[in-house]
């Protein structure tokens, strides 16, 4: 033994603290022998090796609470934690992640429902716990996308790609089939180089390939996919319809309204003259007479309703002139398939391109009849700029079909055609506004589905395979970065509720976006991978800390 061993004094030995579910445990044990053996609070004490004022505590504790007995007892006990611990995580993933609940309502929550009493629901013992979830939430996300992508087939995909400000620009681009994010996250510029090297990050160790990138004409997205990643950009109709309505719609309307005004004005004066000519008709009748030379009534009436009539004309034209706009506008959206969207019949790039080329010059008439001004007419120019864009898209799409089509068989054309109209319909009928227009698609798929069936021709891979196949060819098509912009959408409203989002938070964001919320029954991560991905919620509980009791009310100093 040496010389500071044989002087140092021993330290009393600090009471031990028991975690939460031990003491659950001790009083579920202490409860259970009281009532079968009567045990005292001193033997109960003495086999457990517990201080017995320790346990005394433990029972004040509960009995200071002012609740009822029962509800005490069951929030004591280890299956009341394990609901409280459920509760506690599901009010924070819930509300406050998924939803947009701040802090402060959560300790409402607690306070209301009296949970307080069991829970530390402070400002800063909530913030303590959202941080843990949060970054559990990020560490799920990863671990779940590197085992994930360990069994994904590989497969080739388009990228929709955009930004967004909060005012710092924020990169967003989606597997629109799917609506997997890949990236989400904020950068310093906007233009090729980094784009790729977000989409590089983005795709890192998943077995895919891009091969079509969607959306705006804006030169860094039309840059980043041509020459960063050596495929086709095809332009968002979304934006070429966006383009025609702002240069035909607010001219157009107000024409209208000033047409509007216009007949009413005549209208006033039609009636006014009309009324002039009723009493002067009176008048006549009862033999009295006006000084002067009398009005001619008759020809004011026939003038004032020469001019009502003339109003009413050019506000007919200005309505029908709107109408023209908006059909043209719609056409536009209807011509953009692969598939004729009336007959269910296969339409190439070439009918696409002059449906589209009618439908513009369609609206170049109207802006014509309609003496549009030069920036309404440049609107349009610009516009119609981009056709070829959308041409080529549909022209990709049949060379990528009929590429796999072959590899199948030279007899497997006809059927596949038939199967991957059939499948790309039910994906556009989804998309439909009304019920009748949904209802109408897929009844009009199932019929291409039944003459692919008709041809007599069975696939050589069978029909299971041909129309998984067929569903997966109908979503190579890709006109719209629509996904990115409501993702955009729903960012703009958590940016206005936080009025910050950390990368931290954006983070959260994402991963919530593809292994939590669910479209159709499935999570982003399970249509994207093809294998349903962990429960994060059960995954978090079994990692993330159980409830921690309230603080005692401090003594305040007198």
């Amino acid at each position: 033994m040496s010389t500071n061993d044989a002087t140092t004094t021993a330290t009393p030995e600090a009471s031990p603290r028991y975690p939460r579910l031990a003491t659950s445990q001790l009083l579920d044990d202490f409860r259970d022998q009281q009532q079968r053996c009567g045990t005292s609070t001193r033997q109960f004490a003495q086999q457990q090796q517990l201080p017995r004022s320790t346990l005394q505590a433990w029972l004040d504790r509960q009995r200071h609470l002012d609740l009822d007995p029962a509800v005490v007892q069951f929030f004591d006990s280890t299956v009341g934690l394990a609901f409280l611990h459920r509760l506690v995580a599901a009010a924070h993933l819930v509300f406050g992640l998924q939803g947009s609940a701040g802090l402060r309502l959560l300790t409402d929550f607690f306070r209301l429902g009296q949970l307080d009493r069991f829970v530390a629901a402070s400002y800063g013992a909530r913030q303590q716990f959202a941080a843990a979830l949060e970054q559990g939430v990020i560490d799920f996300a990863a671990a779940q996308r590197q085992q994930l992508a360990q069994d994904m087939a590989p497969k080739e995909i388009a990228v929709a790609e955009d930004e967004t400000y909060h005012p710092d620009i924020c990169l967003v681009a989606i597997e629109p089939v799917s609506n997997f994010l890949l990236v989400e996250q904020y950068a310093a510029q906007r233009d090729a180089a980094t784009w790729n090297a977000a989409l590089q990050q983005g795709l890192l160790g998943l077995p895919v390939i891009v091969v079509q990138s969607v959306g705006d004409e804006a030169k860094g997205l039309i840059a980043h996919a041509q020459v960063g990643l050596g495929v086709p950009h095809s332009p968002d109709v979304f934006h070429v319809q966006h383009e025609q309505s702002r240069g035909t719609a607010p001219v157009l309307a107000a024409q209208q309204r000033q047409a509007q005004r216009a007949v009413e004005q005549a209208q006033q004066h039609y009636a006014l003259v009309q009324q002039a000519q009723h009493e002067a008709q009176q008048q006549a009748a009862m033999n009295i007479r006006a000084p002067g030379r009398p009005p001619d009534h008759a020809r004011r009436v026939q003038t004032a309703a020469a001019t009502l009539a003339d109003c009413q004309q050019r506000l007919a034209s200005c309505e029908q002139r709107q109408e023209q706009a908006r059909a043209a506008i719609r056409q536009v959206s209807a011509a953009d398939h692969p598939f004729d969207l009336d007959s269910g019949r296969a339409q190439g790039a070439p009918v696409v391109e002059q449906r589209l080329r009618a439908a513009c010059a369609q609206l170049e008439a109207v802006a014509e009849a309609a003496s549009l001004p030069e920036g309404s007419r440049r609107r349009l120019a610009k516009a119609r700029r981009v056709l070829p864009g959308l041409v080529a898209a549909v022209a990709f799409f049949w060379l990528r079909v009929r590429t796999a089509a072959q590899a199948l068989g030279p007899e497997a054309w006809g059927p596949a055609e038939r199967l991957t109209a059939g499948m790309y319909l039910r994906r556009v009928a989804s998309k439909q506004r009304t019920a009748e227009q949904r209802a109408a698609l897929r009844a009009l798929a199932e019929q291409c589905l039944a003459e692919a069936r008709s041809l007599g021709v069975l696939p050589p891979c069978g029909w299971q395979e041909a129309e998984r196949l067929a569903w997966e060819w109908s979503g190579w098509f890709q006109r719209s970065s629509s996904c990115v912009e409501g993702r955009n959408g729903q960012l703009a409203l958590r940016h206005h509720s936080l009025h910050k989002l950390s990368p931290r938070k954006l983070a959260v964001l994402t991963a919530l976006h593809n292994y939590w919320i669910k479209r159709g029954g499935q999570t982003a991560a399970e249509r994207f991978f093809g294998k349903k991905p962990a429960n994060l919620f059960e995954w978090l509980l079994a990692r993330l800390p159980l409830p921690a009791r309230p603080a005692r009310p401090r003594q305040k100093v007198a």
